[in-house]
């Protein structure tokens, strides 16, 4: 009887032990499946941290690919993206561990088109089914495949003969559509050959991964998406950019092409900087943003130029306005040589009529030839003076004056042959400019600051303004509009600067002035130098590296090109 009871508590000793390893292998079980799943979770959420933050779009592409490999511990993949018209798939990355293959990307080796040709969405109008990678991008379904070789349904072709050109064995696949947040499939992530950890054979991928995995891509598209939109939307803030730069050139036909040389010489300076490794420049380096800020200052320097009036961008002449106004000093002058003319006929008639050759009327027939002569002399200076000049002497301005006492008798009245305001203009000492003018071109650059000042440039581009408004400042501090000195005058701004200067005494284009040789060229930044207005190590280093050659030779005639 005793026995029996011991033997009773040993089987139900022995009954509650299994019952107790049972359970806690269950729990154990339950125990590292959890554990897996929060671990995928978190590598889930790491990798969505990572590709929000990338902005690059060859190295996001390149990120999506990596990450899914090494999520679901994969040896090679292929990352799809659908053309804007829906109709092909076309391969973007391909990545193969085992035979040390990574195309496309920011790191990888171009994609042979030839090699790796479009997937075809569609054959005759219907969903091509037989492409894996079709299928998912028509059908939005995953495709779990243990192995290729033994499939029915979809045609592996294309992955058994790379395998016999390169012995490679495909064998696990597993395909699935990338959605973006509209719900809009965008592209196709194929993952080949899951590796066993420990045995690094390929095996099928886990039925784990599916769920988590489409997550992933779905994931990669928002974030894919996101980027291509702020690229797209970048591209269309400068796009529009320089559409109103050019713009305010066409305004003047003179000036076209002018905000684009500038921008252009800006970047070539810009990245000669970034690309040198020695002297007073070698320790800078623009990044990215601050490079395209740069580029977008300098389409938007002249902006403003977009209220200044046309008569005083494009005046040629120091009379003009909206019209020359010699035209009407010519009219004035050759009434006044008529008047002479007529008092020297007049005269010549008398003594004709009378046969007397009275020295009175001798002498006022040649003082009224010789009136008109002077007449004539007075009209063909001033016609000269109103032509643009490098530098009117005071004697010149002595005679514009004397000449502006003459008065002619009209249909007016009593008036004189140069108004007032006439005398005024052609008074200029330099240029055709006057002072009132000069202001108005100046106040381009405080129109250029206002207006770019009301743009929400993101924070990375805020100094777009700033930037833009100081191209007319000078290291002495008598430029414009703000007067900065050099400590307040960024390397930007210096180049920019420096662009623009350069830019317009090169130019064959301009109303007011002659094409300059490349020789005055440099003279005339040395004396800039000299007067603290330019960057002297700047303009070293853009001599230095014979830039200025470069851009003659694109835009100058040989002929001005006197330098070697």
């Amino acid at each position: 009887m005793n026995n029996d009871k011991v033997k009773r508590s040993s089987i139900q000793l022995s009954s509650d032990r299994q019952i107790n390893d049972l359970l806690n292998n269950i729990v154990s079980s339950l125990k590292e499946y959890t554990e897996s799943q929060v671990s995928h979770i978190n590598k889930l959420a790491s990798i969505g941290v990572a590709l929000s933050s990338t902005r690059n779009l060859d190295e996001l592409l390149e990120m999506i690919l990596d990450e899914a490999r090494a999520f679901t511990i994969c040896d090679a993949g292929t990352l799809y993206l659908i053309n804007e018209d829906d109709e092909t798939a076309e391969f973007t990355i391909v990545q193969n561990k085992s035979m040390n293959t990574r195309m496309g990307g920011a790191t990888g080796t171009p994609i042979n088109k030839d090699f790796f040709p479009p997937v075809n969405l569609r054959i005759d109008g219907q969903p091509n089914n037989s492409n894996v990678c079709a299928f998912v991008a028509n059908s939005g379904k995953m495709v779990n495949i243990p192995d290729v070789y033994e499939v029915d349904g979809f045609d592996f072709q294309g992955p058994r003969k790379f395998d016999a050109a390169t012995g490679y064995r495909t064998k696990s696949m597993m395909v699935f559509p990338m959605r973006n947040h509209e719900g809009t499939i965008i592209g196709v992530m194929q993952l080949i050959n899951a590796k066993d950890p420990i045995s690094d054979e390929s095996i099928p991928f886990a039925p784990e991964f599916e769920q988590l995995s489409e997550a992933l891509a779905s994931q990669a598209a928002v974030a894919l998406t996101n980027t291509q939109l702020i690229q797209d939307l970048e591209k269309l803030f400068e796009s529009f950019i320089q559409t109103i730069a050019t713009a305010i050139d066409e305004k003047s036909h003179y000036t076209g092409g002018h905000i684009e040389r500038v921008a252009n010489l800006t970047m070539k300076i810009a990245e000669r900087i970034n690309s040198t490794t020695e002297g007073h420049y070698a320790d800078v380096l623009f990044s990215d943003d601050e490079l395209t800020e740069l580029r977008l200052a300098a389409w938007l320097h002249d902006t403003g130029k977009i209220t200044t009036p046309e008569y005083v961008v494009d005046k040629q002449t120091k009379l003009e306005t909206i019209f020359d106004r010699m035209e009407v000093v010519r009219m004035r002058f050759e009434l006044a040589i008529a008047n002479e003319r007529l008092k020297a006929a007049e005269a010549r008639a008398v003594m004709k009529k009378s046969e007397d050759q009275d020295d009175d009327l001798k002498q006022k027939a040649e003082k009224a030839d010789a009136a008109a002569q002077q007449l004539l002399d007075d009209y063909l200076f001033i016609e000269s003076c109103n032509e643009t000049q490098e530098f009117v002497p005071d004697e010149k301005i002595d005679r514009m004056r004397r000449i502006r006492e003459i008065t002619i008798e009209s249909h007016k009245g009593i008036e004189n042959l140069l108004t007032e305001n006439e005398l005024y203009n052609l008074e200029i000492r330099k240029g055709n400019l006057t002072k009132e003018e000069r202001e108005i071109i100046q106040d381009h650059v405080v129109v250029t600051k206002k207006m770019l000042n009301k743009v929400p440039f993101p924070k990375k581009y805020r100094n777009v303004p700033f930037y833009a408004g100081a191209h007319h400042e000078k290291l002495s501090g008598k430029g414009y509009p703000d007067g900065l000195t050099a400590e307040q005058i960024p390397l930007q701004a210096r180049i920019m600067a420096l662009a623009d200067v350069f830019e317009a005494l090169t130019a064959a284009d301009r109303p007011y002035k002659p094409a300059k040789p490349m020789s005055a060229v440099l003279k005339i930044l040395g004396f800039m130098v000299k007067d603290q207005e330019l960057d002297g190590d700047l303009i070293q280093f853009f001599l230095d590296n014979r830039m200025h050659i470069d851009y003659a030779n694109e835009h100058l005639k040989p002929e001005l090109i006197d330098i070697e």
